[in-house]
């Protein structure tokens, strides 16, 4: 016997999910869907944690790390989710950003904690990272992604006859959760205010820093208009925060501080910047101190570093290499994970050596992919990844570079790429094994005068300028009195 599935079964089934996917949230007090259990939340936060740790490493200053766990505990207490397992890290990353994980994990970034110039200023964004877990906005954005597909399914089964317009709906779709995550972005902002000000924080500080995450965006380019950005702009948050802030203490009179000193002393000695014991760039070269290697860089090429790889690729986009460990004892047990992790056909392999390391180098290109209707794509040079691999034995690791691009453009660039890897080389050069990194250094200005003038009389270099100032969350023609702390650079 055939059974037909009803649309108003369908219906049906979505009304019982709704029903009891239904919670309260603990900071709108509103009843909303939740496909997510507060022990998913913490169990997501739990298998997190070690990849985070992994990708940045934990910055290695434990009066920094206390601070962060004091001051989020105590604001954690008052929030309007006391009871999650919080737990709260600076991790080692010159990437100006915090960011928080479902389940009460919340992590600054070394190049964040370095831009703030009070307690305020670190509060008030702290605030924000708890409302994201307090107001559950990551099992509200998963649950909102869900209910949206869950729609979008059930009209075109519904509604057979616009199937057609699925691509168009799944577009729309997308421009909605862009938006809702603006709101989020705004909510936390909200109860940044809120916790940071019943802790005795002034949360008009906060305000303050956007302007500094403002000076950065317009400097790196990336300032953007406020639709196309899932954050809010700087500036409107910034004239917002300010805002809220000034109700806040209108309505609940206190003493709100700032704490600049006592903040500035602790970052004193930060590194800033790129950690050269991580990798560095110079002339066209990548110098790894700490695992004694070095290798050529492509002229023109744009770089990615990070803890556990190193990109780089032609403006172009045309093609790209790639350098990580791989795992194994011998470089032939290493050509076999790769080639199970990335699921290559090998074209051919050959075992060599590389300035006195035992190699092997591998050609392959990855199978093909499964379509939409799970249809295997029909290969040819267009669309056919074909990859270079160098497996490298050296200090006890096996490093594995990989050189790709399309099929059609492979011959042309494996020069580039065999140029490169057949270059791996130690690194024995005193002046890059003992380089140092910039830190912040807190000093007295000796003097009134600008920003800038107080700067040169404390010897900075012309080139630090600009990094200073926004460092310091000010302008260089802005007034210094004699006696102010400031930030300054040095090895």
């Amino acid at each position: 016997m055939k059974y037909y599935f009803k649309p108003r079964y369908l219906v049906l089934a979505v009304a019982l999910v709704l029903a009891q996917g239904c919670a309260r949230n603990p900071v709108t007090g509103k009843r909303e869907i939740s496909l997510m259990s507060t022990e998913q939340e913490i169990a997501i936060g739990q298998q997190s944690h070690p990849s985070v740790v992994a990708t940045f490493g934990l910055y290695e200053d434990q009066k920094l790390q206390n601070f962060i766990k004091t001051k989020g505990t105590a604001m954690a207490k008052i929030s309007h989710r006391p009871d999650l397992p919080y737990q709260f890290h600076v991790v080692d990353s010159p990437v100006v950003n915090a960011f928080a994980v479902p389940g009460g994990y919340v992590y600054f970034t070394r190049g964040i904690m370095a831009h703030f110039n009070n307690e305020a200023e670190f509060a008030g964004v702290l605030g924000h990272e708890i409302g994201h877990i307090t107001a559950r906005h990551s099992a509200r954005q998963q649950s909102g992604q869900l209910l949206s597909q869950i729609g979008l399914i059930a009209g075109l089964v519904i509604a057979p006859q616009l199937g057609g317009l699925a691509e168009a709906a799944q577009q729309g779709l997308g421009l909605l959760m862009l938006s809702y995550s603006r709101a989020h972005e705004t909510e936390s902002d909200q109860l940044g205010v809120e916790y940071s000000s019943k802790i005795g924080y002034d949360a008009r500080e906060m305000a303050d820093f956007f302007g500094t995450l403002k000076t950065l965006s317009d400097r790196s380019g990336q300032s953007l208009p406020t639709f196309q950005s899932t954050h809010p702009d700087p500036a409107n948050r910034e004239k917002k925060v300010s805002q809220w802030a000034t109700e806040y203490q209108k309505a609940n009179p206190g003493n709100y501080s700032a704490e600049r000193e006592d903040y500035l002393r602790l970052i004193d000695g930060m590194v800033y910047g790129n950690d050269p014991k991580q990798g560095f760039v110079e002339d066209f070269v990548f110098y790894h101190p700490e695992l004694k290697f070095q290798f050529p860089i492509p002229r023109n090429w744009i770089y990615e570093n990070s803890p556990s790889q190193f990109q780089m690729a032609p403006k172009d986009g045309k093609s790209m290499m790639l350098l990580t460990l791989a795992q194994g004892n011998t470089v032939e047990e290493a050509a076999q994970n790769v080639v199970k992790q990335y699921n290559l056909q090998v074209v051919e392999n050959q075992a060599t050596t590389i300035n006195g390391n035992r190699a092997m180098v591998l050609i392959s290109r990855q199978a093909p992919q499964q379509g939409q209707q799970g249809q295997q794509q029909a290969q040819n040079a267009d669309n056919t990844v074909q990859i270079a691999t160098w497996l490298i034995q050296y200090g006890g690791n096996i490093y594995a570079m990989h050189g790709m691009s399309y099929l059609n453009q492979f011959t042309s660039n494996f020069r580039t790429f065999q140029s490169v890897a057949e270059n791996f080389r130690s690194l024995s050069d005193p002046d890059k094994l003992n380089r140092k990194p910039d830190r912040i250094r807190i000093k007295s200005a000796p003097r009134d005068g600008t920003l800038q003038e107080v700067l040169q009389s404390l010897q900075m270099p012309a080139n630090h300028m600009n990094d200073l100032a926004v460092l310091n969350g000010m302008a260089l023609k802005d007034r210094v009195t004699r006696g102010t702390l400031i930030k300054t650079l040095s090895k």
